[in-house]
């Protein structure tokens, strides 16, 4: 099973027009990156998001300025918001970071779980099914040929064009990344697509049933089991014992989630509701490295086995200090227990 990072590269300050202190921001998440990959974890993914808390408008970017910096980590999206881009770019985006980092690009596709990049791009929020289906059908014929001809509704025409540059990889790997819609796990199993399913709140085996849908929708178009991986994207944060990781985490995914819940109708976060989602079951995977590997081998048990999990954990308000520990056991400590 491959291990791995995601990151928001979230703003260390309130003032996002603070350009020197997002520079260092910046910089802070590049060493991270670097950390990851000296301590053997698997992949890291930047996320994409147009929003004043977070830095990660143009993930390839960052994810470009790191690869030259690392060696092995698979270097990903996480993800791009392909509904409100347009597939030629972000192939090309991707496939330049895939030469840059000779070979270790990929993308995780998805529709984003904010809005403002609709609106922001000029895109009508009551097209966000079709916008995703029709954008995705263009990544994947870009994906499997050089020479593309095309024709939709959200794009103009493309006349027997080829896509530069092709990547190091053929093909440029693509995953699809959902939430909790059942159409969203049978697409990526009619196309053959891994899929990658950001769970962070509830208990992770409820996903089961979407699970077994997106692997018997593949099986069915004709797609072998190795094709149809499935990954899982939860918030995480590992110290040197519960207490600790608690007391480091909680303060800031309060704050965090509930300013984010106001936008949403959530409820207040509570200490108690915390400690419900982080129980044996729960999608939190905040606690020690022995307590956390048990909980990625139960997770990867109930819904019929994953390839790949990453944690999401630079939204909690943790230092960079912080983050760097918790990167280092999670390579050093957890990485060894699970494979």
């Amino acid at each position: 099973m491959q291990i791995g990072i995601d990151s928001f590269a979230a703003a260390e300050n309130s003032d996002s027009f603070n350009g020197k202190k997002n520079a260092q921001s910046i910089e802070k998440l590049i060493n991270r990156i670097v950390k990851a990959d000296q301590v053997g974890l698997d992949v890291f993914g930047v996320g994409e998001h147009h929003r004043r808390e977070f830095l990660d408008s143009a993930p390839h970017l960052i994810l470009s300025a790191a690869s030259a910096k690392t060696k092995n980590i698979i270097l990903t999206s996480a993800v791009t918001v392909l509904s409100a881009a347009d597939p030629v770019r972000v192939f090309q985006n991707y496939a330049t970071l895939d030469l840059i980092s000779n070979g270790r690009a990929e993308i995780i596709a998805g529709r984003g779980s904010f809005t403002e990049a609709f609106e922001l791009f000029g895109y009508d929020l009551n097209d966000y099914d079709q916008l995703f289906e029709e954008k995705l059908k263009l990544l994947i014929k870009i994906q499997n040929n050089d020479n593309v001809n095309w024709m939709g509704k959200y794009r103009p025409e493309i006349n027997n064009q080829t896509i530069f540059p092709r990547p190091v990889q053929n093909p440029l790997p693509i995953w699809i990344g959902v939430g909790g819609t059942p159409q969203s796990f049978i697409r990526a199993g009619k196309l053959g697509l891994p899929l990658m399913i950001a769970v962070i709140g509830g208990e992770t085996h409820r996903f089961k049933p979407l699970v077994d849908m997106y692997r018997e929708s593949g099986r069915r178009a004709g797609h072998s089991s190795e094709k149809l991986k499935v990954g899982l994207h939860s918030l995480g944060y590992v110290a040197e014992n519960s207490k600790k990781a608690v007391e480091d985490y909680f303060p800031g995914y309060a704050k965090t989630f509930t300013r984010i819940g106001k936008e949403r109708g959530w409820p207040p976060v509570t200490l108690e509701r915390f400690k419900a989602q982080n129980g044996p079951l729960g999608a939190l995977m905040i606690g020690s490295t022995e307590e956390i590997a048990e909980k990625i081998l139960r997770h990867s048990e109930a819904l019929g086995g994953i390839s790949r999990f990453t944690f999401q954990m630079d939204n909690a308000e943790l230092s960079h200090k912080q983050l760097l520990k918790s990167i280092e056991l999670i390579g050093e400590k957890i990485r060894p227990i699970i494979n």
